[in-house]
């Protein structure tokens, strides 16, 4: 069986545009929980969860 593409490719958009945003946060952030070079391997190379985590624990808390 065979997926079909009609459901793949909003995954891969998903994937990508959570990738370029939280790159763009992380770039932007003056300070991360973490070093910031680890932060967007993670981003990189952990596909769909690496943003994920950056953004539940990577950005610092504000308030």
């Amino acid at each position: 069986m065979t997926p079909s593409w009609e459901l793949i490719i909003p995954l891969i958009v998903l994937d990508l545009v959570l990738i370029v945003t939280a790159l763009i946060s992380c770039v932007k952030e003056e300070h991360t929980r973490g070093p910031k070079w680890l932060w967007i391997l993670i981003i990189l190379f952990i596909s769909i969860l690496g943003p994920v985590l950056y953004f539940v624990f990577g950005r610092p808390k504000r308030g």
